[in-house]
């Protein structure tokens, strides 16, 4: 990063909460495993698929792409094709977690190599105040306007400044309704479900945010909240009323919980809800998924060019590549979750896509959808949620 010192490039690690946000990769979460090999340079011998790219100025690419994304996140056929189709070599390693990816950046100040990472969005001001993300030409993108709008201004990116949709996500619950017979819908049916029927059989996630959300929306509180009577109340309520019920912070629970019916209750992502029901040969009619209300909470994976990239035209090229319809429906159908394109929830019930309402939510749902935002609150959060852990199953 041209211009940061070294004392800069640490100042941008120390902003990120020290402990509790790191993400096993969701991908891996679908597949049971991470990828290791980083650095791999994927070949053009898998899958042929058509495939386009966005034209450099000058009407050439460089040969060259490194790509630094979360392990086994990007569709390996959509990679080959894009090789194929333009003569650029992709180089893709992997991070484990913002946090990792981040003080790589930082630590490199602009000479990491990285020409496209994928920052989650609400890392993406801060990422931007530290002059780690270029600003995005947007002419160069000319499958932009494929995007729905649902996906894009958000908060944390007005105007797509820096960042594209890469895909989303948000957060619910599964629950076997074998042990809980009553219809739930809500986070406060959840965590009364977890006090009652389902105590001590319960999964929660590992991120603070996603955890200490259940209280809040079940209390008409913002999620983003970083008012001291708000976390208060949230810590008294998580850490001594309901870490007691909890079996597990686990954010891999649901994919196996629901075909080895070891939680009866789980908070889980949507996509990897969907996974856990079709872990089976047929999907278990005893298990639910709920959105819950009042609120849906917002995840956004982003493509982003790095500062001091070495080759923005082939990273454009590949940005705009993987948001043509056909690309982006090949990385839902490898992902499993919606990569924000318009139309592809339509083609995937036309295709028999199987669960195609836990990769797709409705209308309803998305019109509620609230994005994290990495506030003054979060290293309370990390705080919260580790007393919670120490207090679980007592």
């Amino acid at each position: 990063m041209a211009g940061l010192g070294d004392r800069r490039a640490a100042d941008v690690v120390a902003l990120i909460p020290k402990a509790g946000s790191a993400r096993i990769t969701r991908r891996a979460l679908l597949s049971g495993f991470a990828v290791t090999a980083a650095g791999l340079a994927l070949s053009a011998c898998s899958k042929q698929t058509a495939f386009g790219a966005s034209i450099a100025p000058d009407g050439k690419l460089e040969s060259q792409l490194n790509v630094y994304s979360w392990g086994d996140y990007d569709d390996p056929a959509n990679i080959s094709a894009f090789q194929k189709k333009t003569g650029v070599t992709v180089q893709l390693d992997s991070y484990g977690s913002n946090e990792e990816m981040i003080a790589k950046l930082g630590a490199t100040r602009g000479t990491s190599g990285y020409d496209i990472v994928v920052p989650t969005g609400n890392y993406v001001p801060m990422m931007a105040a530290n002059g780690l993300l270029q600003k995005l030409d947007h002419s160069r993108l000319r499958n932009f306007g494929n995007l729905d709008p649902n996906y894009t201004d958000q908060s944390w990116d007005r105007g797509n400044v820096y960042t594209v949709c890469k895909d989303w996500g948000t957060t619910g619950f599964a629950y076997d309704t074998n042990v809980i017979t009553r219809p739930m819908s809500s986070w406060a049916d959840f965590l009364d479900a977890a006090q009652k029927e389902a105590s001590k059989n319960v999964a929660v996630l590992e991120d603070p945010w996603e955890v200490t959300s259940m209280y809040f929306a079940a209390n008409g509180i913002d999620p983003n909240t970083t008012k001291k009577a708000d976390l208060d109340a949230a810590e008294q309520y998580l850490v001594n009323t309901l870490a007691p019920h909890l079996k597990a912070f686990n954010s891999t629970a649901v994919t196996s919980g629901i075909p080895e019916g070891t939680f009866a209750l789980i908070q889980a992502f949507n996509g990897d809800a969907r996974q856990g029901l079709l872990a089976t040969d047929t999907v278990p009619k005893n298990w639910k998924f709920v959105y819950p209300t009042p609120t849906a909470n917002l995840w956004m994976d982003t493509w982003a060019i790095a500062t001091g990239a070495q080759h923005p035209d082939a990273a454009y090229a590949f940005i705009d590549a993987i948001l043509e319809p056909d690309a982006s429906y090949r990385e839902v159908d490898y992902i499993g979750y919606s990569t924000g394109v318009k139309g592809l929830k339509e083609r995937a019930k036309k295709e028999g896509f199987d669960l195609p309402e836990l990769v797709f939510p409705s209308d309803e749902v998305i019109a509620r959808l609230t994005p994290a935002e990495l506030n003054d609150a979060a290293e309370r959060l990390v705080s919260i949620v580790n007393r919670m852990m120490a207090k679980a199953g007592s």
